[in-house]
């Protein structure tokens, strides 16, 4: 607005016009600096002279207006940032899972049961192997060669790392697992028995598609299974009384036991058939009976018996073993019946 000299109309008419000309200015310089209703006023006070008191607080409360559309515009940008990280990490992460199969220390995790390795038939050809490899004697070298070539791979050594001196000789092998890595590698430990002494043999296994097998590197010797020392068990609270009854009892029966006397036998079971050893041992005495305080008409004992084992001809014949049987046994009127036995489980047990 082009401003007019004051000269010659009067004071007020200067004023108005100089106040009226920065409202009009600012209130077309920036449409949000105020609400509607604001700049609505701000028009009517430049014709009626009365813009510059409302204005000024028109003006802050435009400022604020325009700061909470910006925090919504930054809100909004950053959900729209975070839906699509995640939407790109999902699948990543699941194609990184399928791929990777390494636990944190860097190792490849254990595969579960369903590897696919074949451990029975795995554990069975390991077990041929070990038999030959266990078994040496300079005298016999070439025999020794010629029945590994059955197990190993083409170029392979023919002693497969026995230098041809001295002897070994192993009375017993046995499977004592087997860790599969995948479908085609694994490893199988034997336990075999040398004199006086354990080996225990880790031989690993390639296991072809259709069956095939072969041992697929040089077997290690491990530490053979260390001996584990019993928990403190034992029948604390004994109920003597039962005890010395039932040995009796259970006298008659572990000799009818023992023959198989199954007239006799059915005179102690409680309703279930008992069969008996058939003669196989013969009885020589129940040696101790060990029941706990309990409910009066049900108990679970343990019986130890000896037996006299078959064997040759002279005095002492094949032996005798003192066995350990735990019985579940029922009180009918004054009488006890066997109502099940089987070996203990009893650490300690007599």
């Amino acid at each position: 607005m082009a401003r007019r000299s004051a000269v010659g109309r009067g004071r007020d008419t200067a004023v108005v016009e100089e106040t009226a000309a920065p409202a009009a200015l600012a209130a077309s310089a920036d449409p949000w600096d105020a609400p509607a209703p604001e700049r609505r006023r701000g028009r009517s006070g430049r014709s009626g002279g009365s813009g510059g008191g409302p204005r000024g607080g028109g003006r802050w409360g435009g400022s604020g207006g325009r700061w909470w559309v910006w925090v919504g515009r930054a809100v909004l940008w950053a959900l729209i940032l975070v839906i699509l990280v995640n939407g790109i990490r999902a699948p990543f992460e699941r194609f990184t899972a399928k791929d990777g199969g390494s636990a944190d220390n860097g190792a490849p995790a254990k595969p579960g049961k369903g590897t696919g390795f074949p451990a029975s038939a795995a554990g069975a050809f390991a077990l041929q192997f070990a038999n030959v490899y266990l078994n040496y004697d300079q005298k016999n070298a070439a025999a020794r060669e010629a029945q590994l070539r059955t197990f190993l791979p083409e170029g392979a050594d023919a002693q497969f790392g026995w230098n041809g001196v001295g002897t070994l000789q192993v009375q017993s092998v046995q499977v004592a697992g087997v860790d599969a890595r995948d479908a085609h590698d694994g490893t199988v430990t034997v336990l075999a028995r040398s004199v006086d002494k354990w080996l225990r043999l880790s031989v690993p296994v390639y296991a072809a598609d259709g069956g095939a097998l072969v041992i697929s590197g040089r077997p290690a010797l491990l530490p053979p299974p260390t001996k584990a020392a019993l928990p403190q068990g034992g029948v604390q609270d004994r109920d003597t009384a039962l005890e010395n009854t039932l040995q009796g009892v259970l006298g008659t029966f572990f000799q009818a036991y023992g023959s198989g006397d199954q007239a006799t036998l059915s005179h102690f079971s409680d309703g279930t058939p008992i069969a008996g050893l058939a003669g196989s041992v013969s009885f020589v005495q129940v040696k101790e009976v060990v029941a706990a305080k309990g409910a009066a008409d049900e108990r679970t004992v343990t019986a130890t018996v000896g037996w006299q084992m078959p064997g040759g001809a002279g005095a002492g014949g094949g032996g005798e073993l003192d066995q350990s049987y735990r019985l579940t046994v029922v009180k009918k009127g004054t009488n006890w019946y066997v109502r099940d036995i089987r070996g203990t489980t009893e650490p300690n047990a007599s």
